[in-house]
Parts: C-alpha cells; sequence; structure tokens
C-alpha cells in the first residue's frame, strides 16, 4: 500500500470545466458537493483506502522561528496557501494507477447546477519511510 496527498486548490491549478467559486453556489448546491465528498470518503473507508480529510478555512497565518528569546515572525513575504489551498485528502491505495482512478472520481464532485467540477487535484505520494541520509 502507498499513501497519497489528494490536494484541491482554489487557485493556482488549471480552471475546472464548471469553474463557478462556491460563494456563487446556491446552499443545494454546497450540500449536494459536501454530500458527495462525504460519500466518497465513507466509501473508501470500507474498502480501507482512506486515511484522513480535512476542508480548510481561508484564514491562516505564516509563522517562523525568529531566534532564541524572540516572538515567532507571522506573515511572510510569500503566496498565501490560505488563497490556495481548500482541503485535502489522504489515501492509502495498492498502486499509483488506483490513486489516479480515485483522483479522477474525485474531481466529478458535482458544483453550480449540480454538474461535475472537473476540478485539476494535485496527487502527491507520501515517502513510505523517512529517506536514510549518509555522508
Amino acid at each position: 500500500m502507498a499513501k497519497y496527498l489528494l490536494l484541491k486548490h482554489y487557485r493556482g491549478a488549471p480552471a475546472p470545466v464548471n469553474d463557478v467559486p462556491m460563494e456563487k453556489w446556491t446552499p443545494e448546491e454546497i450540500s449536494a458537493h459536501i454530500a458527495y465528498m462525504s460519500d466518497f470518503a465513507n466509501r473508501l473507508v470500507r474498502t480501507g483506502e482512506f486515511v484522513g480529510e480535512q476542508a480548510l478555512l481561508p484564514e491562516g497565518t505564516w509563522v517562523r522561528y525568529d531566534g532564541e528569546g524572540r516572538p515567532p515572525v507571522t506573515d511572510g513575504p510569500f503566496a498565501e496557501t490560505k488563497d490556495l489551498i481548500a482541503g485535502f485528502m489522504i489515501i492509502d491505495v495498492d498502486s499509483h494507477e488506483r490513486a489516479v482512478e480515485l483522483a479522477g472520481e474525485l474531481s466529478a464532485a458535482p458544483g453550480k447546477d449540480g454538474k461535475p467540477i472537473h476540478e485539476w487535484l494535485e496527487l502527491r505520494p507520501c515517502f513510505a519511510e523517512m529517506p536514510t541520509i549518509t555522508e
């Protein structure tokens, strides 16, 4: 089994086919989208392929250590991930092909007018073991 991160983006990826921001969806459309995501995750729980998921709020702060006895530095000159990352799911599957298959299915979550979004998802493999560093 191999773990993969399915990363949902607000922006930064190519535009999805049904490219209408969620704030323009009706409450029923939002509920249908959330139900699809929940049903998808529950099915993966039953197959043993689900590890975890989380939708993310747009709020967020960059934090960096700034030296002994100094307060952390917050917000830096970086791209705001709070504007980029909408949420994630981690799956544990038998193959890369299965991960691609599931990402494709998740991409079909309904959006505006109940039509599939066909959004792009970033699929990233997780380390199975931390690499050994030798010098």
